[in-house]
């Protein structure tokens, strides 16, 4: 037992009781005193006098303060840490300044279940994502029947070896029939497996109930419950779940055990989140399958369209903040670095998404980059204040693999162009005429950059008041796109620019010209 602090009251033995460990620590980690639940954590019966992080059989500090008590009692204010010990159980703490201004008041809390829970459900969903990941050559080169038995490969894999579920159907709905067909099954009966149901609440059995309400399932013995029809020979519980897509019912995702009440809360609700990926991953079969090609590829570029410029919004609004916080705040400026990061993977995703949705017997047909394959890969960046110049760059050049971003005025463009590191723009498309600065200006701000600047201008016809073309042009950029332009235009136009810098122009469109600071460090 934990010793009682000097003059401490009755009330004062209340901290024996507390769930939290709580703990006096002076400023060299040594503890003065701890109540019972710290002492029991650490296996031993007091703690005064020892390190507390040696008592904690010295674990990981994973942040964000690394002395949090020295820290506590220098600065007067609370401080945090998240400890990892050897045998993987977490603790997270806080420490504040005593009235004694030489030790730290620390409560510790057992945080491990609720970290494991979030690294398993982290896991869960990479799995989610991986389940029909393939690169569009490897889907167009296996037929509908392979494409199918690898999914439900992946999805067996995954709630065996990350679920842990022994037993498992996955049944989809017929929505003309209203019959929910077998689509997989493992541990079930021969005779349960070929049980035609229909999604209907009654007389089809969970599943049935499942499938007609949208609602998850709880079965905790199958024994007691009128609506469970045996699958697994033996079950005694069983968790059913509804494949979900668009807020509709595709189909149902059950799991059965042979012990009652083997399913945890936890458990469902690790199966549904798995289950929106699974039901994500087969309506991109079933899109496969069907070989709706056109319609595949405009719902996928109607998408993109909607969020592309949004998606440069989130990546102007971070690169502006970041620059005020650089030399500042370096937790901050890699979390907006983290920001971009991402919001460019959104864009990724969704041509992703878009080339696997594309059937095999389309891609031959839809494969724009062929006819410019100089294209491919190529990183842009476009300035102009006209929303609609902007969205159009988008939908021109991406469909020719180009990755498109673009930029409201000069400052956004020369800040963009910063932030892009040693993955610099291979073409710069802006207007001459931007709402903080000229085209000439822009080009002077980004040879401050960078040793070569890939710019490309735009005018209407016959305009240009502050003569950004003829300046440019001594400056030795002499191409010059006139609006509204046709897209070939667009196209030579870039072409053009990439084929005057080979040596700047790495393979796969990564540019290998770096920012000036590299040349003079």
């Amino acid at each position: 037992m934990s010793q009682r602090l000097p003059g401490q009251s009755d009330a004062g033995a209340i901290l024996e009781h507390l769930p939290d460990g709580i703990a006096l620590v002076r400023e060299d980690d040594t503890i003065v005193w701890s109540n019972g639940r710290l002492a029991g954590w650490c296996g031993k019966a007091s703690l005064n006098g020892l390190n507390f992080f040696e008592a904690l059989d010295r674990p990981e500090i994973l942040g964000p303060d690394a002395s949090p008590f020295r820290m506590a009692i220098a600065s007067g204010r609370t401080t945090s840490a998240t400890l990892r010990t050897a045998d993987n159980r977490y603790f997270h703490l806080q420490a504040a300044a005593g009235t004694d201004a030489t030790v730290a008041v620390v409560a510790v809390r057992d945080v491990t279940h609720t970290i494991l829970e979030q690294q398993k459900l982290a896991a869960i969903h990479q799995a989610g994502q991986k389940l029909a990941d393939l690169a569009p050559a490897e889907l167009a080169d296996m037929t509908v029947e392979e494409r199918i038995e690898l999914l439900k490969s992946n999805i067996l894999y995954y709630a065996k070896d990350l679920l842990q579920f022994d037993v498992v159907e996955i049944r989809l709905l017929d929505r003309q029939t209203g019959r929910l067909e077998p689509l997989l099954a493992v541990g079930m009966q021969p005779e349960a497996g070929a049980r035609v149901l229909y999604a209907r609440r009654e007389y089809n059995g969970v599943t049935g109930y499942v499938a007609a309400t949208g609602c998850s399932y709880f079965c905790n013995d199958t024994t007691k419950d009128p609506l469970y029809l045996e699958g697994c020979k033996g079950a005694k519980s069983s968790l059913t779940v509804p494949l979900m897509l668009h807020e509709q019912v595709i189909g149902t995702f059950n799991v059965e055990s042979p012990e009652p009440g083997g399913f945890t809360e936890t458990d469902l609700r690790f199966l549904e989140i798995f289950s929106r990926d699974v039901a994500a991953a087969l309506n991109t079969l079933e899109l496969l399958v069907a070989e709706k090609a056109s319609t595949a590829a405009e719902s996928i570029e109607a998408i993109h369209g909607a969020v592309a410029l949004p998606v440069d919004d989130i990546l102007n609004d971070a690169v502006s903040v970041m620059e005020r916080y650089i030399g500042h705040d370096a937790d901050l400026v890699e979390r907006l670095q983290r920001i971009l990061r991402n919001a460019r993977d959104i864009k990724q995703v969704i041509q992703k998404v878009g080339e696997q949705m594309t059937p095999s017997s389309a891609h031959a047909q839809r494969r724009q980059g062929d006819r410019h394959p100089a294209l491919l890969g190529r990183r842009i960046l476009v300035a102009d204040a006209d929303e609609q110049v902007r969205a159009a760059a988008h939908a021109l050049l991406e469909r020719y693999g180009c990755t498109v971003e673009t930029a409201r005025d000069g400052t956004e463009a020369a800040s963009m162009v910063r932030a892009c590191g040693a993955e610099v723009y291979d073409v710069i498309i802006a207007d001459i005429r931007l709402p903080d600065m000229s085209g000439y200006e822009l080009l002077l701000r980004l040879r401050e950059l960078r040793d070569s600047v890939p710019l490309v201008l735009m005018t209407g016809f016959g305009y240009d008041p502050g003569h950004s073309i003829v300046k440019a042009r001594q400056a030795g950029i002499d191409l010059v796109l006139f609006k509204p332009f046709r897209v070939d235009q667009l196209l030579d136009t870039v072409e053009k620019v990439l084929a005057r810098a080979p040596a700047l122009v790495g393979e796969g469109g990564a540019s290998a010209g770096a920012p000036k600071q590299a040349h003079e460090g």
